[in-house]
C-alpha cells in the first residue's frame, strides 16, 4: 500500500477543499492515486455539507433588493467560512435570490425563509447543495424587511461587507445616498434614545460610576456623573444626535441636516458582516498539526 504523505493530503484538500481527514481516507481508499481520490471525494459531496455545517461562518456578505416604486425592500445577511467563497458567483446568486425572496414573501423568519421555493427545490436544499459542492459551510445569519413611510435608500460599502437600508421621509436621493453613507461610517445603534436597548446604557452606566469611585470621587456626585456619561454615549450612538460626517462645520447633526432639508428618518437598517461572530483565524498549517496532535493521542 502507498505511503499517503501530509503533502499528498494538502494537495488533495487544496483540490477539494474536502476536510482533511476525509481527504486521507479517499487517498488511502485510492491506495495514493489522485485523480481516484477526487472521485471517491466528489461521490462524497453530500456528505460534505454535514460535516462543513458545523464551521464557524463568519465571513460573507450583505445583500439588499429594494422594489421598483421604493416603498418595499430588504436586507439580508449571508455568511461562509472564507473571504474567497464570499466572491464566488454561486454564493452572490443565491444572496440576491433570497433578499428578492425577502421582499416579496414576507417570510416571518429564517427557517420560513429556508422553506420557501426557489428553483427546482427550497432555499434551504439549495444552499445545502452548493456547501456540498464547494466544501464550505454557509448560513443565513439574519435579515430585516422595511415597509416605507417614504422612499427607500441604500448603501453597500467594502465589497458588500457592510450594508445600510434607509427610509427616508422627504428630502431627496442625494440626501438620502449622504445618509446612508453617513450610516456605513458612523454606525450607529438606533435612530434616537428610545432605540438603545436598556442594558446598554446601564452598562455604560455602571462602568462610569467605578471610574469615579477609582477616581476618588464624592459618593453623592456618582449618579450625576453617570448621568453625564450616558448622555455622552447617546450622541455617539444614535443617528440624529451624531455629527454629520460631511458637515461643513464640523458640528451640524443628523438631526440639524434633515430640519434644514424638511425631511426625517423613519427607520434604517445597518448590517456589518461577522459583526458579533467569532473569526476563523486558524490556517491549513495550523489545522494539519492540531489534527496529528489529536491522531497521537
Amino acid at each position: 500500500m502507498a505511503a499517503i504523505t501530509a503533502s499528498m493530503v494538502a494537495a488533495l484538500r487544496a483540490k477539494t477543499d474536502a476536510p482533511m481527514m476525509e481527504c486521507k481516507k479517499a487517498l488511502t481508499e485510492a491506495d495514493g492515486e489522485m485523480g481516484k481520490a477526487e472521485e471517491l471525494l466528489r461521490i462524497k459531496l453530500g456528505n460534505k455539507a454535514t460535516r462543513a455545517a458545523t464551521r464557524i461562518t463568519a465571513e460573507g456578505i450583505v445583500g439588499i433588493s429594494i422594489s421598483p416604486d421604493g416603498k418595499r425592500g430588504a436586507i439580508i445577511e449571508i455568511n461562509c467560512e472564507t473571504d474567497f467563497v464570499a466572491k464566488n458567483d454561486e454564493f452572490l446568486k443565491l444572496t440576491a435570490a433570497c433578499v428578492e425572496l425577502v421582499v416579496s414573501k414576507s417570510p416571518a423568519d429564517v427557517a420560513a425563509l429556508s422553506a420557501l421555493p426557489i428553483g427546482t427545490g427550497t432555499v434551504e436544499s439549495t444552499r445545502t447543495a452548493l456547501i456540498g459542492k464547494i466544501g464550505e459551510n454557509m448560513s443565513i445569519r439574519r435579515f430585516a424587511r422595511i415597509e416605507a413611510k417614504g422612499r427607500l435608500m441604500s448603501y453597500i460599502h467594502m465589497g458588500a461587507k457592510v450594508g445600510v437600508l434607509l427610509d427616508l421621509i422627504g428630502g431627496d436621493e442625494h440626501l438620502g445616498k449622504d445618509l446612508a453613507m453617513h450610516i456605513a461610517a458612523s454606525k450607529p445603534k438606533a435612530l434616537d434614545a428610545s432605540g438603545v436597548p436598556a442594558e446598554l446604557l446601564d452598562v455604560e452606566r455602571r462602568i462610569a460610576i467605578e471610574k469615579a469611585r477609582a477616581d476618588n470621587k464624592p459618593e453623592a456626585m456618582l449618579e450625576k456623573i453617570a448621568e453625564g456619561t450616558v448622555q455622552k454615549y447617546l450622541k455617539e450612538v444614535t443617528l440624529l444626535a451624531q455629527v454629520f460626517v460631511r458637515a461643513e462645520d464640523g458640528k451640524q447633526t443628523i438631526e440639524q441636516l434633515l430640519k434644514s432639508k424638511g425631511a426625517s428618518v423613519s427607520a434604517f437598517v445597518l448590517y456589518v458582516v461577522g459583526d458579533g461572530l467569532e473569526k476563523r483565524s486558524n490556517d491549513f498549517a495550523a489545522e494539519v498539526a492540531a489534527q496529528a496532535a489529536a491522531a497521537q493521542k
